[in-house]
């Protein structure tokens, strides 16, 4: 069957999606303080030793958050050099969807740095570490090469969330992860339209069943092998009470 494909009017393409992008991010700023008021849940409060030295995510609603806050923590500081360096020639368009995307990744690594900082209380032991990133080759001035990754951190973003929201016990946890997943999804379609434009590739059948029309889902092992494989993340953890 032949994908329908729907066009925007080319002269308010920048302006539409811009506006798009913003309303996309709104509802996640006091989406934060949902954590922040839920520090007497019981299932924050499982620290786990660390192994040789190296911290472990944890378990439960606290190794779920703290999951999140590091693949948050990647796309923030690669979307901080993409805006910090834009690659040549790049257009009003991109320049534009790019920064709005800087801007709500910082906002969702922010978000979870406090929330969880607030939840655990004394034991700051329990929060995920800064982590530190190398992208080795990566050539942030090669536009291919920068929306390419893009695609890819936005794509694992969604399948991240929408795996693990099976593991959160506290439904304000769950509430917040739905609408920092959808606009994870918002991102990757944006991203995926700046790649194809005019295409059907913003919900493309290689993240969405075409059977079920359900986005993909990925347990924390999958997703944290598939970005440990990029190498991008060198600070050394561990998620051995995830599945």
């Amino acid at each position: 069957m032949k994908k329908k494909i729907i066009k925007i009017d080319s002269k308010n393409n920048v302006k539409d999606r811009r506006r798009f992008l913003k309303i996309s991010g709104l509802g996640v700023v006091g989406a934060g303080l949902f954590i922040a008021c839920s520090n007497d849940d019981d299932s924050m409060m499982e620290p786990m030793p660390p192994s040789n030295g190296i911290f472990d995510l944890g378990s439960g609603d606290l190794g779920v958050l703290n999951y999140a806050y590091a693949l948050e923590q990647l796309e923030a500081d690669f979307y901080t050099k993409v805006v910090n360096s834009f690659y040549a020639n790049i257009s009003d368009e991109e320049r534009l969807v790019l920064t709005d995307l800087y801007n709500h990744e910082v906002n969702h690594r922010d978000f979870f740095k406090a929330a969880i900082t607030a939840a655990v209380g004394a034991n700051t032991e329990l929060v995920l570490p800064t982590l530190e990133f190398d992208y080795g080759n990566l050539d942030f001035s090669n536009r291919d090469q920068v929306l390419g990754t893009a695609k890819i951190l936005e794509d694992t973003g969604v399948a991240a969330y929408n795996g693990a929201g099976k593991l959160l016990k506290n439904a304000d946890y769950l509430l917040l992860a739905g609408k920092i997943v959808s606009v994870e999804a918002r991102h990757a379609s944006a991203i995926r339209t700046l790649i194809n434009p005019g295409s059907a590739d913003f919900a493309g059948d290689d993240t969405v069943d075409v059977m079920t029309g359900l986005d993909a889902a990925l347990d924390p092992s999958d997703i944290l092998a598939a970005v440990g494989a990029t190498g991008f993340i060198t600070t050394q953890f561990t998620a051995n009470n995830l599945p």
